[in-house]
């Protein structure tokens, strides 16, 4: 597993290695050892989500406030999507940046999201099926959202608007200035 460097240091790209013959390919998705070299740091996933949706549907976005954040681990089984994180740590010196990568099939990349972070995705193909591993069970009176169009973050999610496939709840997310947020400086110290 080789790792990747993104716009923040503690999201990681994750590319697997395949092993190709005659047959067609094998693929370690996730080994704990080579995924705790490739981090540097242990993580303890205790759940294994799946989501299918149809092209222009956008999840997102998401995150759990403490002490109920979550760590997670996505990727895209069957199809394309634009995965974005957001840094919502207040006093980080990245807050309100975002990093988006495509995640595919075909390219078979990984994304870590650690706690204190956003995220979302659209699907860009004509349906996505996305897999991801979470460190922490769902706590719906904890659940954070920021609305996907923020004019302050000016996300570029690969589709107009007006394809946009959303849930009504994921519809009436705050801004990021309004939504409940980490605190940088006590995350770094609790």
């Amino acid at each position: 597993m080789t790792a990747i460097p993104t716009l923040f240091k503690e999201v990681v790209l994750l590319k697997p290695h395949i092993h190709q013959d005659s047959r067609g390919s094998f693929t370690e998705q996730y080994q704990k050892k080579a995924f705790e070299v490739a981090l540097g740091k242990s993580i303890a996933f205790c759940q294994d989500n799946e989501t299918h949706s149809k092209k222009g549907v956008l999840r997102g976005l998401h995150y759990q406030l403490p002490p109920y954040t979550q760590s997670k681990l996505v990727r895209v089984v069957q199809g394309k999507v634009l995965d974005v994180v957001v840094d919502i740590r207040q006093g980080s010196p990245t807050f309100g940046k975002y990093f988006s990568q495509e995640l595919s099939a075909e390219n078979q990349l990984q994304l870590f999201i650690p706690r204190g972070f956003a995220h979302g995705y659209i699907t860009l193909s004509e349906t996505s099926l996305f897999q991801y591993k979470v460190d922490n069970y769902y706590h719906p009176e904890s659940e954070g959202s920021i609305a996907p169009d923020d004019p302050h973050l000016a996300i570029d999610w690969g589709l107009p608007k007006d394809l946009w496939i959303q849930s009504e709840k994921d519809q009436k997310h705050p801004l990021l200035e309004d939504a409940p947020l980490f605190d940088f400086n006590a995350e770094q110290h609790g």
